[in-house]
Parts: C-alpha cells; structure tokens; sequence
C-alpha cells in the first residue's frame, strides 16, 4: 500500500520512513506542504500521514483543500499538537485520524491499516477469498488452511487484488500503489509477480483481462 508521508523534521521524517517501510507500506515521503500538494495531484495514495506545522503551506490547508476537491483519501494527522483544540479543528477539517507525537509505530501501523481497510468497505481485519487468507498486521498468507510462502512484493500485489476484488485494475495502477519514489521497477515486474502469485494459489484466482489488467472475482468465503 503506498502512503504518502508529509513531515518536515528530518530524522523523524527519515525513520518514519523506513520504519513505515518494514511494516509494508510503499512510503513517499515530501518535507513541506507545497511538496505535498503537487505529490496527491500526481499520485494515488492510499492513506496520507499528515504533519500539521509544515513549511509553505500548513498541513490544515493542505487538509481543507483536499477535502474541497473531493478526495477522500484517508488523512491520519500526526502532530506535537496536543491541544484540544487542534484535534477538533483538525478533525473538523476532514482528518479521518490524530495522533500526538511522540507515538508508537505499531500503533501508527495499525491505525493506517484500519483507516485504508474502512475506506474501502472492510471491517473485518482479515481478507478471505476463495479459500485465501491473508492477515495484513502479521504479514501472513493461507490457502486452504495452509500457509503460504510469499515475497513482499507479492504479498502487497495479493492485498491490493483482495482489497479491490471484482474490480480490474492496470498494471499501471498496480505498480502505482505497490512502488514508492525511487524503487526499481523492471517493465514486467507486475506480470512476474502475478504468474507467481498464481502458481502457488489457483490460476483461476487472479484473471487476466485483456488491454485491461488483472481482476480477482469477488466469491463466496471458503
């Protein structure tokens, strides 16, 4: 899942980055506000994790104006503002989540994880399709109740085509959500991964919809 991280502090900035990373999250990471603006009109995230004294522009404008244009993307704002004051403006602008420096990893992990899955209709933290079974805090896959043994980046494909099941997605928009800046991406990488995905599952499972993309079917929990 790709995030987009706006935080001006360095250090904090730099190690939420990879520490966002090791928990799974493809992470872009810009240092002002302006940055930030012109990184969601360009991309597609899936949650965005919001400082709120930004350089250039403020993280409650940067908030305000992605709210008036329509974007729904999940904003969780993470800020040294304790105030009550801040939360309720901050959550009045559209945030869908605050948390107060300093903070917990796992704990930001989990909120992000929970955020993304509402966004997208899932209440239930676990995935089940087909006999699939994948768990995105523990990072663990099943298929018919037995495990299974899959790469990061084919974990993170998997997550995206349950998450968006019965709904064809490019590889473009695949590569879009699975790489953040500056990772290396062969032209056929998103074809490799499925045709691996695909023999350690079902290759019924993942379908091929030509000059489309790929399409998981919604079916029945196994």
């Amino acid at each position: 899942m790709r995030i987009l991280l706006v935080e001006d502090d360095a250090l904090l900035g730099d190690g939420l980055q990879a520490g966002l990373a090791q928990q799974g999250f493809a992470v872009d990471w810009t240092r002002d506000g302006v940055a930030a603006q012109l990184a969601i009109e360009s991309a597609d995230y899936s949650a965005i994790v919001l400082d709120l004294g930004l350089p250039r522009l403020s993280g409650l404008a940067i908030l305000q104006r992605l709210r008036a244009a329509g974007n729904a993307v999940p904003v969780l704002i993470l800020t040294a503002r304790d105030a009550v004051e801040d939360r309720v403006k901050g959550l009045d602008a559209g945030a869908d989540d605050y948390m107060v420096k300093p903070f917990d990893l796992h704990e930001l992990s989990a909120r992000l994880r929970a955020l993304i899955r509402r966004s997208r209709g899932k209440a239930e933290p676990r995935l089940r399709i087909a006999g699939i079974e994948l768990d995105p805090a523990a990072r663990q896959v099943s298929f018919k109740g037995k495990p299974l043994e899959l790469s990061a980046r084919e974990f993170a494909l998997l997550h995206q085509l349950m998450l968006n099941a019965g709904r064809v997605l490019s590889r473009e928009q695949l590569s879009e959500r699975l790489y953040a800046w500056g990772d290396e991406i062969e032209s056929n990488a998103i074809d490799v991964h499925i045709h691996h995905l695909r023999r350690k599952l079902a290759p019924q499972l993942i379908q091929t919809v030509r000059g489309v993309g790929y399409l998981m079917p919604r079916q029945e929990h196994e």
